[in-house]
């Protein structure tokens, strides 16, 4: 793979910019070029100070009077002016940047850019941008890119360096066969990478993106399918047959499996003891009853004398895991003996459970990706299952089966896909869905309500707490950005703070924070001692806590309908009615249309199919859906059509050269080669 100097090769970036980028897991030259924008900035005629209103990005052309005031309001110096046409008043602000007004010369014409915002009465335009009207005419009808950012890293610091980086890279040999290249039109991509950043209009971007999720879901298909063909239809060691204690335990629990819980708990039984290594998934919707399932099939492991792993995506599941199973056993007398294995463990506590787990006295092994360190030796690891599979990569998922001989694999997603697209994605696994939620458990009830709901979503926070009760509230973003306006958790942690009463505890969570921290906030929340969880899509993948009732989701536009509908299934787990509050900061219709789609629904698998429906190919940015699979620029949704026509040519591509050894597929090869090499952690099967 190409263009992997460090970031720090580059003119102007020194070591502590380079740190800066490490956070946005940027490294090298080619780290950087595919870092895709995630929005658009689209530069606008600028208009006329009477044409203003309220917009998040617009300019307007000035005429300045006078030279701006320099106020100061406490610590907060504030370059302020007032300008004035036909009547219509606009004031003009800049903080805490006194040297701006030396620049600005009374009587010259300039074109301000910013946002413009109504408080009470007056339109004020907020930390616009300084253009002479010759310099904006470059920049007019042009589309700028917005990036992912970091404290210390802005939008503009980006773009500048990604200009550098595209001027000095090492061009990349074209490797998709010439002819699928002119069958679906696609863009060279060299050129691609280029005008996915910078594109001269919506046309060029629409190609340059084309091209690239051509690219993504042609690398990642090719290689899931070679690396599948090494694993299919192999005889298992281990022959499991249902037993006793499991058909009683399944039998006395206080509520009955669902029809649908029933038919995948026979399919993985018939799978264990047929003969066959079992590689199943079980697709079930938020709060479906996929555990209990998983929990009877380690039982059955364990009762014909084998070893059972489940592995989850964070320590705070796998303890409540290890816990909810402890207590279940115990309630009908179940000897079996449970070894929770985590990172955070003492090195004396992992010493005690990796010698449990290689002398046999471990029966069922509960823990995170430490179940495959090297350290951790099975005796007879029959069974691997991987709970929120899309968590893990293939290469854990092999390095997980390589501890046993050939187990048995069953993997659990509770991200609803429609069953074409499952097919597709995990073509080598035989899928098992539950489909319906179990018998008494309340509907969750949800409402999307525009910003001036927010005081009331307040106090109603505040009745729920005084009830005994928690709440999630979920931000788009860490922290403030200077081109996105989106809430984001350290502020809205402080508003919080001020507008709840004293007694109530706001923490917040994030993705940045050790993992160490964020162990502790999580653990705290689902103890109690936290009322309110200011989150980031962090907690999409948590804990169980059945005491949270409110999930209140800000900017709920800025996130894909499967994506809300996983949070939305953080609450609801308990005997309490639970609530969802969508806070939605657009009027645009579609967007509308589809938080509509949520509001009216509950059933994962109908959202996920109506999302399918309402995308076009014009929904570019800002509804990704998190969900399987991890890819930078596709989306599963969005570019359902083309993920088809992908999977055909991939298939037909193999059909013809199984090991891609023809001398017009080198290229591809070398490529494929490279992207394994680099991807294989993140590839999900």
């Amino acid at each position: 793979m190409i263009n992997q100097e460090p970031v720090v090769s580059l003119k102007g970036i020194g070591e502590k910019t380079a740190a800066l980028y490490a956070k946005l897991e940027i490294h090298t030259i080619h780290d950087l070029l595919h870092y895709y924008p995630r929005a658009y900035d689209a530069y606008e005629p600028p208009i006329s100070i009477f044409a203003a209103a309220e917009s998040p990005a617009v300019a307007v052309g000035v005429l300045l009077p006078k030279a701006p005031d320099l106020l100061r309001f406490g610590n907060i110096q504030t370059v302020s002016i007032v300008l004035k046409e036909a009547g219509v008043s606009l004031q003009v602000v800049w903080y805490n940047m006194p040297y701006i007004r030396a620049s600005l010369k009374a009587g010259s014409r300039y074109v301000f850019r910013g946002r413009i915002v109504r408080k009470k009465s007056r339109l004020i335009l907020e930390q616009p941008e300084i253009f002479t009207p010759e310099s904006y005419q470059e920049v007019v009808h042009s589309m700028q890119p917005v990036y992912g950012q970091t404290r210390g890293l802005g939008n503009k610091a980006i773009i500048k360096t990604m200009h550098l980086a595209l001027e000095t890279r090492t061009l990349e040999r074209e490797y998709l066969p010439e002819a699928l290249r002119a069958k679906y039109q696609l863009a060279e991509s060299n050129f691609a990478i280029e005008h996915i950043h910078f594109p001269k209009d919506r046309e060029e971007l629409l190609s340059a993106r084309k091209r690239l999720v051509f690219d993504e879901f042609f690398l990642f298909l090719l290689a899931v399918r070679l690396l599948r063909e090494k694993r299919v239809d192999k005889e298992s060691p281990y022959r499991i047959p249902a037993s006793r204690e499991a058909a009683k335990l399944e039998a006395s629990l206080p509520f009955a499996l669902t029809t649908a819980q029933k038919k995948a708990l026979e399919e993985v039984r018939r799978d264990m003891a047929g003969g066959i290594v079992m590689n199943r998934l079980i697709q079930g919707d938020v709060g479906s009853g996929k555990t209990i399932v998983a929990i009877l099939a380690l039982l059955e492991t364990a009762n014909a004398g084998y070893q059972g792993a489940l592995m989850a995506p964070t320590e705070v599941l796998a303890k409540q895991h290890y816990e909810s199973i402890q207590e279940l056993f115990a309630a009908h007398d179940i000897q079996k003996c449970l070894v929770l294995v985590t990172g955070s463990m003492t090195a004396k506590e992992k010493r005690i459970a990796y010698k449990k787990i290689a002398s046999h006295e471990a029966d069922i092994i509960i823990g995170t990706h430490a179940l495959i360190q090297e350290k951790v030796q099975y005796h007879n690891l029959a069974l691997v299952i991987t709970d929120e599979q899309h968590r893990f990569g293939v290469g854990q998922r092999e390095m997980f089966g390589n501890k046993g001989n050939l187990p048995h694999v069953l993997v659990m997603s509770a991200t609803p896909i429609p069953r074409t697209l499952a097919i597709i994605l995990y073509g080598d696994l035989d899928i098992s869905v539950i489909d319906e939620l179990p018998k008494g458990r309340q509907s969750i009830k949800n409402c999307v309500v525009g910003v001036e709901y927010r005081k009331k979503a307040y106090a109603f926070l505040a009745r729920e707490i005084a009830a005994g009760r928690q709440a999630y509230v979920i931000c788009p973003m860490v922290e403030a950005s200077e081109m996105i306006e989106a809430e984001n958790v350290l502020d809205y942690t402080k508003v919080l703070r001020q507008e709840l009463p004293p007694s109530i505890t706001v923490e917040y969570l994030h993705g940045k924070m050790k993992g160490k921290d964020k162990n502790k906030i999580m653990e705290r929340f689902a103890a109690g001692e936290i009322q309110v969880l200011v989150s980031t899509t962090v907690i999409e993948v948590g804990v169980n806590v059945p005491n949270a009732t409110v999930m209140m989701i800000e900017n709920a536009e800025r996130f894909g309908l499967a994506q809300l509908h996983q949070l939305r299934g953080r609450v609801g787990r308990g005997k309490y009615q639970s609530y969802c509050i969508m806070i939605n900061t657009s009027e645009d219709e579609d967007t509308n249309k589809r938080l509509d789609i949520l509001n009216h629904s509950n059933d994962g698998f109908y959202i996920a199919s109506e999302d399918l429906k309402l995308r076009g190919p014009g929904d570019l940015f800002g509804q990704r859906q998190s969900g399987e699979m991890e890819f930078r620029l596709a989306d599963i949704f969005t570019d359902a059509d083309l993920l088809k026509k992908v999977s055909e040519e991939v298939d037909s591509l193999l059909k013809e050269d199984p090991l891609l050894e023809a001398e017009s597929h080198r290229e591809l090869k070398k490529h494929l080669d490279s992207y394994l090499e680099k991807s294989y952690d993140k590839l999900n099967l």
